[in-house]
């Protein structure tokens, strides 16, 4: 497996380390990240954390400390070495584990933030290789939207925030699990990446213990933008 240090798309004095030609951090990741509204000296957590680049780009926002989980080895590896690299040791942690595992690390009621671009498509079983670092990535073999809701209404403070990227077809899931967690889904943002009429992505908001009722922002159509950074700030 070669390895190969990239910038992380246009973010000064960012570096990512990714498998040349496998697995890569995507437009997802850093639309979401850009979402994320945070300020200094908060406890955050990203689900599903990869090769970091959602703690990477968080922390040119704050100096607030993040946890990354990652369950793939290999994946978890370059997560760390790109953490080294940006010398970001001292501000974000990557645990090498499954994120259900998360008691053995961390308090309960513990995290002011979760973020998470989980695995979108429900598994099948006939269809995924189970030991592919792609097919882990994008089908939920080892998490889905439940352990999701249900990790994060145990896990974040009151009133603390889950920010997820996931397909809007997933909408009624997110939506259902949502309100069965409490953890009630206060924002959404349509987001177009393919120059069509039709959103590809969304990004949720989710609150716990929060009051019912949805705020849909404008749609925002990224298939020509030149940087994501503070693209969600003009609003």
């Amino acid at each position: 497996m070669k390895i190969v240090k990239n910038d992380l798309f246009d973010y000064k004095n960012r570096y990512i380390w990714q498998i040349d030609g496998g697995f890569k951090f995507s437009l997802d990741s850093i639309l979401l990240a850009e979402y994320v509204k945070v300020r200094n000296n908060l406890s955050i957590l990203d689900m599903c954390t990869g090769n970091a680049p959602i703690p990477l780009i968080i922390s040119t926002k704050t100096n607030s400390k993040i946890v990354g989980f990652e369950i793939q080895k290999d994946i978890a590896n370059l997560a760390k070495k790109s953490v080294e690299e940006n010398k970001l040791g001292n501000q974000i942690k990557i645990i090498n584990d499954d994120i259900n595992n998360i008691g053995k690390y961390e308090e309960k009621n513990s995290f002011d933030v979760i973020t998470c671009n989980p695995p979108y498509f429900k598994e099948n079983s006939s269809l995924v290789n189970k030991n592919d670092y792609k097919s882990l990535a994008r089908h939920e073999i080892t998490i889905n939207l439940d352990n999701i809701f249900s990790l994060g209404f145990k896990y974040l403070k009151n009133n603390g925030i889950l920010y997820m990227v996931h397909r809007p077809e997933r909408l009624d899931d997110i939506i259902i699990l949502a309100n069965k967690y409490r953890i009630n889904v206060k924002e959404l943002i349509l987001i177009i990446t393919n120059g069509s009429m039709i959103p590809t992505l969304v990004l949720v908001k989710c609150v716990k213990n929060s009051k019912s009722g949805i705020k849909f922002r404008k749609i925002y159509d990224v298939s020509k933008c030149i940087t994501y950074q503070h693209i969600f700030d003009s609003e």
